[in-house]
């Protein structure tokens, strides 16, 4: 059995890490295509030196650029290695462009394909990742999903059941693997003159939020706001995108420590000692869950309802009274909650899955 891993992003390489380390453990023949949707070396090639993962057989180099001008060449690309290597499984993570194009690329040769992390939704069409994981869930015949409430989502779509399988997320195994690595290596707080749980961890770059003038305008006034709110400094390390978004508009962040993206390590050393993150980010909303820091998502909806359920999470979208209510509940919800994504052994549990089908 061959198994191809086709990732292309942060979150992907973060989150397909452990499956990685397992694949190299149990002597699994399987090849990594990395399509470079990541294209800054602190987005993308320090994760893997940091990470100690092996260099990609295939780097794509696909880059920047508009979604149907990326995802068609990353799918010719993608399908002449799959017909050069010919695996018998698939395997992609999440809802990027990188996947969509490596399962519509493995389906249309009828090579067996898996989905980590489906059946999320986030129910706003308006975002292309909601458009991707659609068309992945249809397409794929392993659909490994988080939890039982994205299986009854799926179901509910139609999907098989036999099709369906809960595994837990493999962000829980990553985080439980990189925990004690980013404690001990990790210098980021004294370089930052940062105190432990004095801090709030800023991330923000969906396209939403940032692609329109009068939405980015709401988020820099937002994060000006943050720290009179909090009382807290604000940390905010800045995905390129949102950088070219605000010289695009001649926007200035104020009131925040901007910072260059960081390696994984640092960033989730950020996280551990973060007293509040504050993100539009879906993974990072699950981390802040598993790790036991409160968190407050700059979006309207969430693909992570259990996170918002655990009492871990609260929507503001980028309203300063929504905001300013969601800082007081965290306040006043000092209650531990339960990490609702599993207990660290998903990877085994997804080998087991294609094993048994195979």
């Amino acid at each position: 059995m061959k198994i191809a891993l086709i990732l292309g992003t942060r979150p992907e390489i973060i989150k397909m890490s452990p499956i990685i380390r397992l694949f190299e453990e149990k002597n699994i023949d399987y090849l990594i295509i990395h399509s470079n949707q990541h294209y800054s070396k602190n987005m993308d090639d320090v994760f893997f030196k940091e990470l100690n993962l092996p260099t990609p057989d295939y780097s794509l180099g696909i880059g920047s650029a508009d979604h149907g001008n990326q995802t068609g060449n990353m799918l010719i690309k993608i399908e002449e290695i799959l017909l050069k290597e010919k695996p018998d499984v698939v395997l992609s993570q999440g809802d990027t462009n990188t996947v969509l194009a490596g399962i519509l690329a493995a389906s249309k040769q009828n090579i067996k394909t898996g989905h980590v992390e489906a059946g999320l939704r986030s129910y706003d069409r308006r975002m292309p990742e909601e458009k991707n994981r659609i068309i992945c869930d249809t397409l794929s015949d392993y659909l490994f999903v988080p939890t039982r409430v994205q299986k009854e989502i799926l179901l509910g779509e139609g999907i098989p059941e036999n099709r369906i399988f809960v595994t837990g997320n493999t962000i829980v195994d990553a985080v439980l693997q990189h925990k004690e690595l980013a404690m001990d290596k990790s210098k980021i707080l004294s370089s930052l003159d940062l105190q432990e749980k004095q801090f709030v961890l800023l991330t923000a770059h969906r396209a939403l939020n940032v692609d329109t003038k009068e939405s980015l305008e709401k988020l820099v006034n937002l994060i000006g706001q943050i720290n009179e709110i909090t009382g807290f400094k604000v940390v905010y390390p800045m995905h390129p995108r949102t950088k070219a978004k605000l010289d695009q508009y001649n926007l200035n962040i104020s009131n925040a420590i901007c910072i260059e993206p960081l390696g994984y390590l640092d960033f989730l050393a950020l996280e551990i000692n973060a007293g509040l993150i504050v993100t539009d980010s879906g993974g990072i909303q699950e981390e802040a869950c598993i790790l036991g820091i409160p968190c407050i998502t700059i979006r309207e909806n969430t693909e992570r309802p259990e996170t918002i359920s655990v009492g871990a999470n609260k929507l503001v979208g980028l309203s300063i009274d929504s905001f300013k209510k969601a800082f007081k509940f965290h306040q006043n919800n000092t209650k531990e909650w339960e990490n609702p994504f599993g207990s660290g052994h998903t990877s085994e549990k997804i080998l087991e899955v294609i094993k048994s089908q195979q």
